[in-house]
């Protein structure tokens, strides 16, 4: 179970650090999209949706309004994280399903009852993810399928989520579904699966302390 944590933390660093895709170019054929990925739109309103989901989970977790204005002030990058995270949940499904790789539900329930045993609490767990990786406590099981789809994939490969090999799967990925990302977003690289916004110093910062985390 602790080579499960230490996977499942590697991606979730890797997803708040390296923000992909396709370099933006324009929106103009999808108008009200934040992304197009395989032809299916997402749209700014699923994407501010899911972005409320967090903020009333963490308004809900911190009540004192000092310290929620901390929160916001240190999940600033919030809207441009939960894209990548939507975007990044189906170019790796994509990618797990082009080497024939399946999650079912008993794998996620049983990866969830043991990260509850180690954060101590369903609960514990929950507010764990919504703090570190800005999940909301309704998407955690979604993203535990993100992970076990990455462990898997990494596996298959016969690396890991943070090898050369593992990221060019997914950017193979991202060349099939032809991901174009809202300019207003930031902009993904294919061939580097790694943000290409000028105006994002937070990635190198998050990145480093990724990986001390998963040290």
């Amino acid at each position: 179970m602790h080579r499960r944590r230490r996977t499942a933390l590697l991606l979730s660093a890797a997803i708040a650090a390296a923000a992909p895709l396709l370099a933006a170019c324009g929106n103009e054929a999808h108008p009200g999209a934040a992304a197009v990925v395989g032809g299916q739109r997402i749209s700014v309103a699923q994407l501010e949706s899911r972005v409320q989901e967090v903020r009333e989970a963490q308004r809900a977790a911190v009540p004192d309004d000092s310290q929620y204005q901390q929160v916001l002030a240190s999940t600033s990058s919030l809207t441009r994280d939960t894209l990548h995270t939507m975007v990044l949940d189906r170019v790796l499904h994509r990618a797990a399903q082009d080497q024939g790789i399946g999650v079912t539900r008993k794998e996620i329930q049983q990866m969830r009852a043991g990260l509850e045993q180690q954060a101590g609490g369903a609960k514990a767990l929950e507010t764990a993810w919504l703090q570190k990786y800005g999940i909301a406590p309704g998407r955690l099981d979604e993203n535990l399928r993100l992970q076990l789809e990455a462990q898997k994939l990494a596996q298959t490969l016969g690396t890991d989520t943070t090898e050369p090999a593992f990221w060019k799967a997914l950017s193979t990925a991202s060349k099939e579904l032809h991901v174009d990302l809202n300019p207003r977003y930031g902009a993904w690289d294919v061939q580097k699966s790694s943000r290409v916004d000028a105006k994002t110093p937070w990635v190198r910062e998050v990145t480093a302390s990724g990986t001390q985390q998963t040290a």
